[in-house]
């Protein structure tokens, strides 16, 4: 029966994965370590072009299976990631680690599920309580509506297994740590620290090329996690979005989220408005005017500051 059950579920991948050809098979897997690999997607916000495929969806070949992390934004991605997998090697998908709430990197659950239904899949339980809550369902029409329909058909898949930060996984025979320090990003952060490699996967909690959202996180509480994940000195760092690189990654997020947000505070004391100090800020953040979503996050992201740094003083 239970052969049937996953016969069933690798027809129903194939018959999704061949109607969804095109713009996906373009993206190859690399090799940034001995066991890891990263398949680094476009950074453009998810669009019809594009079928709503915009992270750097991860996965590491243990020797008894393999661990996923974040297999993006669609039912039609998570197979993209397996077509990558099955490149490498025929070993299962044994987990999934999805890094914070932000469905662009966990609705591909979904596709691996169908292939893989006995893989385990972890998150923060702050994740999983807010997809229970409706957050899935947000992430589904909102990718709808982004691409227009581009993501269509893709299930909620929901994490199965709590993480609360601080422990260390035997996956496989190899060993995964789980970061957790508050509200960074968002209020459901992990980050996943591969001991093998010593690669660290930061989620959304720092980016390159590429400026990202705080969604009901902190300035405060990213800029501290970032330090702290700086202090583990990884070999190998793996943003949410943008290029693998080293520790360099960390240092140049932290240092445009640290110009941010002591520029809000110095100018708050000086009972500037944000719209105020806006130009001020963006003057003193002149490296990262080219990054990707840089004239559509300061805004949001020194109003955030703002009122962070307000609610703090009262």
């Amino acid at each position: 029966m239970k052969k049937i059950v996953c016969l069933l579920c690798i027809c129903l991948s194939l018959s999704f994965t061949s109607v969804h050809a095109g713009f996906l098979d373009q993206f190859r897997a690399e090799k940034v370590a001995s066991n890891t690999y990263v398949i680094h997607g476009p950074l453009g916000l998810p669009s019809p072009e594009n079928e709503g495929f915009m992270n750097n969806p991860g996965f590491i070949v243990t020797g008894n299976g393999v661990v996923v992390i974040d297999p993006g934004s669609s039912v039609y991605t998570g197979q993209m990631v397996l077509r990558e997998i099955k490149k490498i090697t025929n070993q299962p998908v044994i987990a999934v680690f999805n890094t914070h709430v932000h469905g662009d990197h966990w609705l591909g659950n979904d596709g691996i599920k169908r292939a893989y239904p006995d893989a385990v899949i972890y998150a923060h339980k702050d994740m999983i309580s807010a997809v229970k809550g409706g957050e899935g369902e947000d992430w589904i029409d909102l990718l709808h509506n982004m691409t227009k329909g581009a993501t269509d058909g893709t299930r909620i898949v929901n994490a199965e297994i709590e993480s609360g930060g601080g422990e260390t996984l035997t996956l496989g025979g190899h060993h995964f740590t789980i970061q957790h320090y508050g509200k960074a990003h968002t209020f459901t952060d992990i980050m996943i620290h591969y001991q093998e490699d010593d690669v660290l996967f930061t989620g959304d909690n720092a980016g390159y090329k590429r400026i990202l959202r705080v969604d009901r996180g902190s300035f405060k509480g990213n800029i501290e996690t970032l330090k702290k994940a700086r202090q583990l000195n990884p070999a190998v760092v793996v943003p949410g979005h943008g290029i693998t690189g080293g520790t360099e990654i960390l240092d140049t997020y932290l240092e445009y989220l640290m110009t941010l947000y002591t520029g809000v505070n110095k100018y708050f004391e000086q009972d500037m408005a944000d719209f105020e100090m806006k130009p001020l800020i963006s003057k003193a953040l002149g490296k990262f005017h080219s990054w990707t979503g840089y004239e559509h996050e300061l805004g949001k992201h020194v109003n955030g500051a703002y009122l962070e740094i307000e609610a703090a003083a009262f």
